[in-house]
């Protein structure tokens, strides 16, 4: 008996020493907002992982209010954080706040959205953006096909918020595919209505999309009928669905516009299995997560990370080391097989 309990003892000291060496610091999250499920996922995602890793965390959001994160970031280096992971609101406005990081000797990881106009930012943590514009266009055209024949085809275009450098990254991307359209008259956007100047909708609000969808709608359509609409993101994909379906799309003869997304939320995957909202992008954010941790693991033992592209994204002072994954799309014939079958959601989530 006092052999086991010789023996109990030690394994307790045993994992209670093994838990102190992978104590390794502090990991500062700072996110954008809770108004979005994506950013709610990413932030458990980080937690989780971070903390299996041995790190404690720091997760803060600073629901869309740019000084709210500064104020976060601030305070987080004041109580000694070792790393900051940042999903910034405006990637434009941290510079002063990562000057006074570095100072502190706190590396500083980009996550998802590319911090501009600072020195001080280490490396980069994000998705295809690119990509996932090609990805968005490419079903729009696809969807397009399918519902309304060889065209042309009336396309609206809407771009994310134009304080995030990712918004102009899936523009260009879905503009790779739709220019060619539109210059060969197989696409026409009724409102003439193109370009991140004209397009994006600030902090990627999806009421300030369905507002816009409603003036063009009542300006351009009395007489003709929409066929798609380009959005960047579930949370606006949404506000356009309402507006298209406040005038009568998706009943009677007038079939609903091919409308893409990003990030998969749960309303717009009920909205695809519905036959409303057409596709929507799928970036894992556990994915993106284990990446991160990687890379603070490497920053915090003085290693390289592991990267593959250090070319792409400049963020006006120097190019940023970054891993990109890969985004798969989604549509109501392959939700089953990348949404449920590899755990991201249950059955029940998505009813």
């Amino acid at each position: 008996m006092k052999l086991m309990k010789l023996a109990g003892a030690l394994a307790v000291s045993f994992v209670a020493l093994t838990s102190a060496l992978h104590a390794e610091g502090t990991v500062g999250i700072s996110m954008p907002t809770k108004s979005s499920a994506r950013w709610i996922d990413d932030g458990n995602n980080m937690v989780k992982q971070f903390e299996d890793a041995g790190y404690e965390t720091d997760l803060q959001y600073a629901e869309d209010d740019i000084p709210n994160q500064l104020a976060q970031i601030e305070n987080m280096v004041t109580k000694g954080v070792d790393v900051l992971v940042i999903a910034a609101i405006d990637g434009t406005t941290l510079s002063n706040a990562l000057a006074n990081a570095a100072a502190s000797g706190v590396k500083v990881i980009a996550y998802d959205r590319l911090i501009r106009d600072s020195g001080d930012v280490d490396y980069y943590a994000t998705f295809d953006n690119f990509k996932v514009g090609v990805l968005q266009a490419t079903s729009l055209v696809e969807g397009l096909k399918t519902r309304f024949g060889d065209g042309p085809y009336n396309v609206e275009l809407f771009g994310g918020s134009p304080d995030d450098n990712n918004a102009y990254f899936f523009y260009d991307g879905a503009m790779s595919v739709l220019q060619p359209m539109i210059d060969d008259g197989t696409v026409v956007v009724q409102s003439g209505q193109m370009g991140m100047d004209k397009v994006g909708t600030l902090r990627w609000d999806g009421a300030v999309a369905q507002a816009r969808m409603d003036n063009i709608l009542s300006a351009n359509y009395t007489d003709k009928e929409v066929h798609g609409v380009l959005a960047p993101y579930d949370g606006l994909s949404i506000g356009i669905l309402s507006s298209l379906k406040g005038v009568g799309y998706g009943s009677g003869d007038l079939k609903m516009p091919i409308v893409t997304g990003q990030d998969a939320e749960i309303q717009s995957v009920k909205s695809i299995l519905a036959g409303e909202q057409y596709s929507s992008i799928f970036k894992d954010t556990r994915e993106l997560a284990r990446v991160t941790v990687g890379m603070v693991n490497a920053v915090l033992e003085g290693s390289e990370p592991e990267l593959n592209d250090t070319e792409t994204y400049d963020n006006g002072v120097k190019v940023i080391p970054a891993y990109l994954l890969e985004p798969l799309p989604v549509d109501a014939t392959n939700i089953e097989e990348r949404l449920i079958d590899t755990g991201y959601y249950t059955e029940d989530q998505i009813k």
